[in-house]
């Protein structure tokens, strides 16, 4: 019988970024009959919204879910040192995934199939695991979560930091114009992600990763050829593969809502006009505080534009925890904001963001710009008010607003810094959002961002079918892994994906 080809994927242990894994892994079993995966699963002392998630996964013929978690003692030792802890709790499951290969690959036999191992898919977090990869001969692929453009300013940093001794905390707080590979236009320094500008040993340990890019055999964006093509032809080495969007669209089993809740919203949306309801989602991690969400409430109020607000309580000050929902939305929001925009309002906690963005009353979308939530409101067709808060947001922003023309400004530089460093974010006062949300609103369908947002909505879905740029590019990287096989020595039973 014909040998399967075994790939291994570690995934980020964030929501965002095991999701996203998974529905790639679900897109490659579907498209070959040949392949077989295991997703070894690392989980954070903290939930971030993954355990439900987790909970929601089974283990099928061809598609394996592990968990590889460390012992709590191994992940108190790690949480000794906060600014590394996220570094060393990946690097502390090496010996895990060894285990596993080991175990999987010697100690099995008498299976109703073989599989040879073909490699590893790496998150862009975990590329250290390509020693594990090397020790027992197989190439390493490497998921890498966010756009191909942050991939482009990772390779720039990383060349001016390792190859030319560049002290790139020279560009903070600057207001100088960067010649960035990979952008169409000059790049502001003011808007840089804070890894490339900070002198920090978490941001020297990432770049060491990016460093390790280099030597995977190639590297899978979730992204396609007519989203990001002056990215994408920028990136030379190694291998691209660009075959997104790649969304999970059925959020069941990871929401946090009761499906009455959510069945409350999608009712009030079936209420309101077609293309007439601005939605406010700032990502898992989003909420502010008291003063800047006032200044939501009376831009959202003047702006006389239907909304739909996902608004949530910040974590104590100094916990690693995710944002909840109020209680009661009053104790936050002006006096009397509830009733004077009852009709034309609705404010929530959680938001089952896919369920929104796929609605037809929606016509905008005020976000954060995670790569993920970006690729959502692309794949309906909904235009964005970038609003970025933390890690490469600012950069997926100005990607949107300046490179591709599918958002509008309502602040792109702003930071929301959850561990204080920087001291508290600057207020983004009511008149700048309730401009942002006008811009996004304005002429319905004559709203040329709104025009050239419908139009990425026809290629995202075209890219992913049959003759597709993404399709032909997903087909690429399965020949390779395919070929990976004959040379391979390690065979793996499938016979434990029941």
């Amino acid at each position: 019988m014909t040998p399967k080809a075994e790939l291994v994927f570690i995934p980020g242990p964030g929501a965002g970024h095991l999701i996203s894994a998974v529905e790639i892994a679900k897109l490659i079993l579907d498209r070959d009959e040949r392949l077989c995966i295991s997703v070894l699963i690392m989980k954070l002392p903290m939930d971030f919204g993954v355990q439900s998630y987790i909970e929601s996964l089974s283990s099928t013929t061809r598609l394996q879910f592990v968990d590889i978690t460390v012992d709590d003692k191994t992940t108190a030792g790690f949480l000794s040192n906060k600014e590394t802890f996220f570094m060393d709790f990946i690097q502390g499951h090496k010996p895990k995934v060894k285990d596993f290969v080991h175990n999987t690959s010697f100690s099995r036999s008498g299976s109703r199939f073989n599989s040879q191992l073909a490699g590893f898919v790496l998150d862009m977090f975990c590329t250290s695991m390509i020693d594990v990869a090397n020790e027992f001969s197989v190439p390493s692929y490497i998921f890498f979560t966010s756009s191909a453009s942050f991939l482009a300013l990772c390779f720039h940093f990383e060349s001016l930091k390792k190859e030319h001794h560049i002290d790139t905390s020279k560009y903070k707080d600057s207001d100088e114009d960067l010649t960035i590979l990979g952008f169409k236009n000059p790049y502001p320094a003011k808007f840089l992600p804070r890894l490339t500008t900070d002198q920090t040993v978490v941001v020297t340990r990432f770049f060491d990763l990016v460093t390790h890019f280099k030597e995977m055999k190639g590297i899978i964006v979730n992204t396609f050829a007519e989203l990001e093509p002056f990215a994408l032809q920028s990136l030379s080495v190694p291998q691209i593969y660009p075959f997104g969007p790649v969304v999970n669209f059925n959020e069941g089993g990871h929401g946090r809502n009761s499906q009455s809740e959510t069945e409350s919203i999608i009712k009030w949306l079936d209420d309101q006009p077609e293309s007439s309801v601005v939605f406010l989602c700032f990502g898992s991690m989003g909420s502010f505080d008291t003063e800047q969400v006032k200044e939501i409430a009376i831009a959202l109020e003047r702006s006389d534009h239907r909304f739909l607000w996902s608004l949530r309580r910040p974590p104590p000050k100094g916990k690693m925890e995710l944002p909840s929902n109020y209680e009661n939305f009053q104790q936050v929001l002006p006096e009397g904001f509830i009733e004077r925009t009852n009709g034309v309002g609705k404010v929530i906690g959680w938001a089952p963001q896919v369920a929104i963005l796929s609605h037809p009353a929606v016509g905008g979308f005020v976000s954060h710009c995670g790569w993920n939530s970006i690729l959502e409101s692309l794949c309906f067709g909904i235009p964005i008010a970038a609003w970025p808060q933390y890690a490469e947001q600012q950069m997926n922003a100005f990607l949107l607003v300046k490179e591709l023309g599918l958002g509008v400004e309502i602040r792109m530089d702003y930071f929301n810094d959850f561990e204080g460093k920087y001291g508290p974010p600057d207020i983004v006062g009511a008149k700048e959002i309730e401009s942002g949300i006008r811009q996004l609103m304005a002429n319905g369908d004559k709203n040329e961002i709104r025009k050239k947002a419908k139009e990425m909505k026809e290629k995202s879905s075209a890219a992913m079918k049959e003759g597709g740029s993404s399709y032909a590019s997903l087909g690429l990287l399965i020949e390779d892994v395919i070929n990976n096989v004959s040379s391979s020595p390690n065979t793996i039973d499938c016979s434990i994906f029941k």
